[in-house]
């Protein structure tokens, strides 16, 4: 064990004279030899039977070593103070330095080195080797109770006094604020304009439903899903409550079932409101951030994160009931999106809208809005045509949609989307002089590819169809009969839901 601190703590034999019982050399006296090597300078304090110096730690305080036990007289006595006569030898070892008390220490070699050459002492009797080892014993035992007793006492001075090692956990800095750009500041900015929509049909029941909107202008505009509000817009009724609370009747201003957009009004808007600020989705990036604000299950201003997993995803979304199906070329995100997530904005990172959360893939159901939960595949309509359907709303309350004046197949999917042979009610499939018309396109032609994006079934033409505006002039490739050609066709425009 270590003994470094031991020689701290010792104290003086009370037997041990004060000062040496024969006088000091005086400075006449020719001076001490050489010191053997290894031994360290003499101490400056005076005699104490714990502290010669040790080789060990020459410039420090003395400290008891292992030397010390070599150091035991040869007689076998127990260790006292120098005060018995010494051999001449020795005499001449321990020769004070002039003027000065006490004499330097014998010269210890250090650990692993060569032992400097000590004369043999007389052959002890062997009755007395069980005294050295007796005193070598004790030595030990005091040397161990002198350091349990400082480690007891810098253990005590641990625990009250001021150089405790322990650090106690503190208070968060009064000033902490969320970096710009975090998800909490992005929240904290977004949350007090989302809303809480509820909707009630205005049947006997009251059935209805909880969805979520955000505030699209200082008017009192909400933005939010057609099918949020489905059940309220014929004789139902429809309130908004805001992040702090507070609870405003709305009205509808029009829908889009097509496009699964509608557009409330807050009948008695309070002054203050902030518009969410609106993004550009046709940037957005494969594994950008995303941030979702809504009420899943009715759990209002819930907030999750994750990121786009894709772009341009043909979606064709209902109620199950294929009634008001709705179809959009889809940002996909695998933030956690569920029912009551629905019309709520998706984020990007700097907090503008993307987004509306529209559908997600449930487990056996496919798209659409049932009860299952999610399951890292939620699809949001890109804000640029959100933005468009919105504007037409509040202007007209009439939805405007582009279409190409052709009928296609809704029910096959992999080679493409197939102009049908004939239309609903045995109209023509191609509507005469119309914008298919116009471009070439017959019945029983293949379309491949729309404004550069591949098609693959119906739905996904329409959904691209949508992300365009009436007048939009678009390139198309096609199949008939075996071989691929391309036209291009201005898109035309239909009003309403019909």
């Amino acid at each position: 064990m270590s003994t470094e601190n031991e020689g701290k703590a010792v104290q003086g034999d009370p037997a041990a004279p004060s000062v040496p019982p024969t006088p000091p050399v005086p400075p006449s006296a020719p001076p001490a030899p050489t010191e053997a090597p290894g031994a360290g300078p003499a101490p400056a304090s005076g005699p104490s039977v714990a502290r010669p110096a040790d080789a060990a730690h020459p410039t420090g305080p003395a400290h008891p070593t292992h030397a010390n036990a070599q150091e035991a007289p040869a007689t076998g006595e127990a260790p006292t103070v120098h005060a018995a006569p010494m051999a001449p030898e020795t005499h001449a070892a321990h020769a004070a330095p002039a003027g000065g008390w006490p004499p330097p220490p014998p010269a210890v070699p250090s650990w692993g080195a060569q032992h400097a050459h000590v004369p043999p002492a007389p052959a002890a009797p062997r009755k007395r080797t069980g005294g050295l080892v007796a005193a070598v014993l004790a030595a030990a035992l005091l040397a161990g109770g002198i350091g349990g007793g400082i480690g007891y006492w810098a253990a005590e001075r641990g625990d009250n006094g001021a150089g405790s090692t322990t650090v106690s956990s503190g208070e968060a800095p009064a000033s902490f604020k969320r970096d710009p750009g975090t998800v909490a500041a992005v929240a904290a900015q977004a949350l007090p304009s989302v809303v809480t929509i509820q909707a009630k049909s205005g049947g006997s029941q009251g059935e209805g439903g909880t969805g979520t909107g955000f505030v699209y202008d200082q008017e009192g505009h909400i933005v939010t899903n057609n099918h949020v509000v489905a059940s309220a817009a014929d004789g139902g009724t429809l309130s908004v409550t805001f992040s702090d609370g507070k609870s405003y009747d709305a009205e509808v201003v029009g829908r889009a079932e097509g496009y699964d957009v509608a557009v409330l009004k807050l009948t008695n808007a309070p002054k203050g409101l902030k518009p969410l600020p609106l993004g550009n989705s046709d940037k957005v990036a494969v594994g950008d951030s995303t941030i979702a604000i809504g009420a899943p299950f009715g759990l209002s201003n819930t907030v999750t994160t994750g990121i786009i997993s894709a772009k341009n995803r043909p979606v064709a979304s209902g109620d199950g009931s294929g009634a008001s199906n709705s179809y959009m070329s889809a940002l996909q995100t695998d933030a956690s999106i569920n029912p009551g997530n629905s019309g709520g904005p998706l984020l990007d990172a700097s907090g503008a809208v993307i987004g509306i959360n529209s559908a997600i893939q449930s487990a056996g159901s496919g798209f659409g809005q049932s009860q299952a939960g999610s399951i890292g595949l939620g699809f949001a309509i890109p804000v640029n045509q959100a933005k468009n359907v919105a504007q037409q709303l509040i202007r007209t309350g009439k939805p405007v949609y582009p279409v190409i004046g052709a009928t296609v197949n809704m029910n096959e999917k992999g080679e493409g989307a197939e102009i049908a042979a004939r239309g609903t009610g045995g109209t023509p499939s191609v509507t005469p002089n119309g914008p298919a018309a116009k471009a070439g396109l017959k019945p029983g032609d293949v379309i491949t590819a729309f404004g550069g994006h591949q098609i693959d079934s119906g739905p996904s033409l329409i959904s691209e169809i949508w992300t365009h505006k009436p007048g939009d002039s678009v390139e198309i490739a096609y199949e008939r009969d075996g071989r691929t050609a391309t036209t291009t066709v201005v898109l035309g425009e239909r009003t309403g839901d019909s």
